[in-house]
């Protein structure tokens, strides 16, 4: 199979480019053809405003550039990754005009949300979502805190539902848990159109041993993923534990600041990968503290394929993913007092710890392995290249 892999990378590396590029890789490994068509959002300080808004809603760019690969190449399957700013939705109607069949992947809200998080001042916000106008996050300026960026990409989103693009012009889409996959039902996206993939780790980290007697964050260093509630909860620890931070971010500056109040606190600022999987493996647990509907959570993934469990908030698709007393722990997310309570409890019952990394272990097996991925993103080529 000939693939067009379509992306927009993001300024700060993140999840969402990390499984972009170990799908690519997934691919390439079991024989497929990968053409790429990225965009870079380091390029958007150059971009003029007016440029950039009517490019956000319709790149006449992108679309033909996009054409053009489809028609020289041969390709049978176009998977987007993400469209947003620079690419826009006309790379749809590039591969509808080409009969290549779409595949988009949902790894946040941006199709219902301004923001794409449904998170506004510091807590969940479900104001746009079902609105043929999602004018509330043009009021709260959600996008970037910016009314005019927040219009654009309201604007956006309004004029692809108006032309159904959402509907019409996608023949799959994957939702990487089933709670991301409900709320976009909720939205106005075809059930029958949304299938379930999670991410994957590849390749297979190997199991750690559990034995650094410390905890450890890793992620954007920003207030969605729960920095304030993390920092909050290590002010609280009846028995304090080492915290080991891994990342980079707009709360950086905060990060810095706690290391000096707290001396069991440890920022490492970004890590490779490698290192990265190094410290989860001697972890005794990964804290995920976000507080907002994370679409999935790479990160607890990857600390399963190291066998370490997952303390995580009791929220969205984490909550899913981890299982309370089997794989980690649930708290209530935004509560840095149950956070300390539940790491204090851990702490309490040592003899815990065991099961939990070999479940965790177990569940990276059992889902989240490159084989299994594989598999499920074959079936679900297999649905988009029927249905086009």
């Amino acid at each position: 199979m000939r693939v067009l892999s379509v992306h927009n990378t993001y300024k700060i590396r993140g999840g969402e480019d990390e499984s972009r590029e170990a799908e690519e890789r997934l691919l390439r490994e079991n024989g497929h053809h990968v053409d790429v068509y990225e965009e870079d959002n380091s390029k958007l300080e150059a971009s003029s405003a007016l440029s950039m808004a009517v490019r956000t809603v319709w790149s006449a760019e992108s679309h033909k550039l996009v054409q053009r690969i489809l028609k020289e190449s041969g390709c049978h399957l176009m998977h987007v990754q993400n469209f947003f700013p620079q690419i826009s939705p006309s790379v749809y109607y590039a591969a509808r005009a080409e009969g290549v069949a779409v595949v988009q992947t949902l790894r946040n809200y941006r199709l219902l949300c301004p923001n794409a998080l449904f998170f506004r001042d510091g807590k969940v916000c479900e104001d746009c979502l079902g609105k043929a106008v999602p004018y509330p996050g043009i009021v709260h300026s959600c996008y970037r805190e910016n009314r005019a960026a927040s219009t654009v990409t309201a604007a956006m989103i309004t004029v692809h539902r108006a032309l159904k693009t959402w509907t019409q012009n996608v023949d799959v889409y994957i939702a990487l848990t089933e709670f991301a996959r409900q709320k976009f039902i909720e939205g106005g996206l075809p059930a029958d159109k949304i299938v379930v993939k999670p991410n994957f780790v590849s390749p297979d980290p190997g199991v750690g041993e559990g034995l650094g007697g410390y905890a450890l964050f890793v992620g954007r260093l920003s207030v969605e993923k729960g920095l304030d509630t993390l920092l909050a909860a290590w002010e609280q620890l009846e028995h304090p534990i080492p915290l080991k931070i891994v990342g980079e971010g707009p709360l950086a500056e905060q990060v810095e600041a706690a290391t000096k109040r707290l001396p069991k606190v440890e920022w490492l600022g970004r890590r490779p990968m490698s290192e990265v999987h190094e410290l989860m493996g001697n972890a005794m647990a990964v804290v995920f503290p976000s507080k907002w509907y994370e679409t999935f959570g790479r990160v607890a993934v990857e600390a399963f394929a190291k066998g370490t469990p997952v303390i995580a908030a009791n929220i969205g698709a984490i909550a899913e993913l981890v299982e309370h007393g089997r794989t980690g722990l649930h708290f209530r997310p935004g509560d840095a007092t149950d956070l300390a309570a539940t790491v204090d409890w851990l702490l309490a019952h040592p003899e815990q710890l065991q099961p939990m990394r070999q479940a965790a272990r177990a569940e990276f097996e059992q889902k989240y392995t490159a084989e299994e991925n594989y598999r499920r993103l074959m079936h679900i080529y297999k649905l988009a290249l029927n249905g086009r």
